[in-house]
């Protein structure tokens, strides 16, 4: 199998979570269509995303798509032989490479003893015979010949089981290899044959989109009571929009609300980079050392985005069994008594958020003109003044705290947004104050 040895650029991550949510938001905004139909570029972007699972037949249902579910579990299932093998292949070549250093070093070991062997037995007899029983000569002389005869029987042990393991290991080795170029082939020739069902299926599928919409069965005439029923669902499902508020307090509302449309296409990008995990990891063997980092620092600023959201739809979690039944107006009573505690919560939030991320520019390890700006070294004049495309662009030039993983995807931006966040949260707060006090007045 090929392997996809690509990693994310930094400039490519940070630019994808700005581009990709105003593409997103145009498209769904678009009009509807008043009646169900297939659409070619939604075909096409599911050939591209999950061809190889047939996904693009499968939205058509066309069974044919069926066929491609098979030969994807035969891709995973021949990776999976392949790793098996290469395993294998790793033991044994650990274990033929330690054998054969124990053949050099334990022979040359008894070659050496055995060599000294007759010198020692020659020196215990003279100091037999010249020595008396018990004398320390004896007693050496002895010991060195014992010594020597353990190491000949010990060198001669190990040599032995070195020379079984080379028996047992290379024929091991061979027969993994073997079945590891086999099982790589296999994966290799049935991936060749999706991109080349893929590839047909891309020509073939304006004419399989027009034919699809061609067999749809004609939308069914709803009944009266179900026409009552959709309207009155629709009288009642409130857009977020209808939670903005009038006067100055309704643009900071319109601000957390589009803050919190914006991060929220950030799921349908953690849906894509999964699936390209998924894909290099267990279909090309190439798992990637960004995916997962990327993602969760990413669900870690739509968090924080999004808190001025939810507190404006009022979609986050809260217990309210004795607020529920209240009035408007001693609800709003309730939120100004307890408001204290939130503005507690926002305002350390947003302090701290503010220390974290002046401190993720001025760490030692950025050298950019911000990061000496940020630990006092120069002054915003000579920022200014000093700077140019390289603070950009050039590799060398490190803006502060970066990640400890491979990817070392500077951590400057997500601090700055958790300062974004808690901006966010407060001003909603405010917002809130203030029609609270309009409930109370009796102006709302």
């Amino acid at each position: 199998m090929p392997h996809l040895d690509f990693t994310l650029p930094h400039w490519a991550y940070w630019l994808g979570l700005i581009i990709f949510p105003l593409i997103a938001a145009a498209l769904a905004k678009r009009p509807k269509p008043t009646e169900r139909r297939y659409s070619l570029v939604l075909g096409y972007f599911i050939l591209v995303t999950g061809g190889i699972l047939g996904l693009h037949r499968l939205y058509l249902k066309s069974l044919i798509g069926l066929v491609y579910i098979p030969v994807f579990v035969l891709i995973l299932y021949a990776n999976a032989q392949s790793q098996d093998a290469r395993a294998v292949v790793s033991d044994m070549a650990n274990a033929v490479r330690q054998a054969e250093r124990t053949l050099e070093r334990e022979g040359e070991r008894v070659k050496t003893a055995e060599a000294d062997l007759p010198a020692l037995r020659q020196k215990l007899a003279e100091a037999e015979a010249q020595a008396e029983e018990g004398s320390f000569a004896k007693r050496r002389a002895e010991r060195d010949v014992q010594r020597a005869e353990q190491r000949v029987e010990q060198g001669k042990t190990r040599v032995a089981e070195a020379e079984a393991t080379l028996e047992t290991a290379r024929p091991a080795a061979v027969t993994a290899r073997e079945t590891l170029d086999f099982w790589g082939n296999v994966a290799k020739y049935a991936f060749w044959l999706l991109l080349a069902g893929v590839a047909v299926d891309a020509l073939l599928l304006p004419r399989l989109v027009s034919k699809a919409n061609e067999n749809l069965p004609p939308d069914p005439e709803l009944s009266e009571a179900e026409k009552k029923l959709k309207e009155l669902e629709e009288a009642e499902r409130k857009d977020d929009a209808d939670h903005v508020s009038s006067g100055w307090t309704g643009w900071i509302d319109r601000l957390s609300l589009y803050c919190g449309e914006f991060v929220s296409y950030w799921a349908v990008i953690a849906v894509l980079v999964y699936y390209f995990e998924v894909m290099s990891r267990y279909v090309f063997g190439s798992p990637t050392n960004w995916a997962h980092e990327a993602m969760y620092l990413m669900f870690g600023m739509q968090y924080l985005v999004a808190g001025s959201y939810a507190m404006l739809t009022e979609s986050h979690v809260r217990v309210d069994v004795f607020y529920a039944p209240l009035s408007p107006r001693r609800k709003a009573i309730v939120d100004l008594l307890t408001s204290v505690f939130f503005f507690i919560f926002a305002g350390t939030l947003l302090v701290t958020s503010w220390i974290f991320a002046f401190d993720a520019i001025a760490v030692p390890s950025g050298n950019s003109l911000v990061s000496d700006w940020a630990r006092g070294e120069i002054g915003f004049s000579d920022v200014v003044a000093s700077w140019n495309l390289a603070q950009w662009t050039d590799p060398n030039i490190r803006w502060g705290e970066i990640s400890f993983n491979e990817w070392e995807v500077p951590l400057w931006p997500m601090k700055w947004v958790m300062v974004l966040g808690g901006l966010l949260l407060v001003l909603q707060g405010i917002s809130k104050f203030a029609q609270d006090i309009r409930a109370v007045m009796g102006r709302a």
